[in-house]
């Protein structure tokens, strides 16, 4: 069983890859499955007791995740000014204090998403999941905070995924040549409740309870500057 929902991005969207530092200014073009189970979690987190949530969350990571990415993604590339934990050890009463955050400079991308996509969930079996379906309602906003989005029409199953999407969790077999790569980030289906709960700080995501994804979107180049560059969806 398939459930899809439409969204439209309502501000820019930015979500770096999760090989790359906090520093690191590259973003992806899309959500990565990762991002998205974790947009669910949050979701549940504000409509039911944790004690449900818990219960979802191995429903969650088992999901299969599916996209029909944007009709243009637009990178934007700046230089902006950043604030950042400062390296001295001066207290605030020392004369050589400059306070608890430095200014600097950092690189940065932002997509401009234009025009609608599409997020498929897929799980076994036909039994309809409509609590997936009200968190999915309630996401308002993937990637990197600030990221937001607005649902299009409310969410629908459907038997079979429709042949526009993608799979962002299954190798492809077919991929468009000239398509852009990207590595998504997707997390291990035993992943436990308490490594993604934050309040939790016994344990922790570890490099291996997160699953590297190669997949290639249907995104060709179409037009690039040294202050953005512009993908079409093939």
């Amino acid at each position: 069983m398939w459930l899809i929902a439409e969204y439209e991005a309502v501000s820019l969207f930015s979500l770096r890859p999760s090989a790359t530092t906090a520093s690191g200014g590259k973003t992806l073009l899309a959500p990565s499955p990762f991002a998205i189970k974790v947009a669910i979690f949050d979701a549940l987190c504000r409509l039911q007791p944790l004690s449900t949530v818990q219960r979802y969350w191995p429903d969650i990571a088992r999901l299969e995740v599916a996209l029909r990415p944007a009709a243009h993604a637009v990178v934007s590339n700046v230089f902006q000014r950043v604030l950042r934990p400062s390296r001295s050890n001066a207290q605030p009463n020392d004369p050589d204090f400059e306070g608890f955050f430095q200014r600097t400079i950092g690189y940065r991308e932002y997509v401009h998403l234009v025009g609608a996509f599409a997020i498929g969930l897929g799980w076994e079996g036909t039994a309809q999941r409509d609590w997936l379906s009200t968190a999915l309602i309630n996401i308002t906003y993937l990637g990197k905070r600030g990221g937001f989005v607005q649902l299009l029409q409310a969410p629908e199953y459907k038997e079979v995924l429709p042949p526009d999407f993608i799979s962002l969790t299954q190798p492809g077999m077919n991929f468009p040549l000239d398509g852009t790569l990207q590595v998504l980030d997707d997390c291990d289906d035993k992943v436990s409740f308490e490594k993604v709960n934050i309040y939790d700080q016994t344990k922790k995501l570890s490099k291996d309870d997160r699953q590297p994804r190669h997949v290639v979107l249907p995104y060709r180049l179409r037009r690039s500057s040294k202050s953005f560059s512009w993908y079409e969806r093939i």
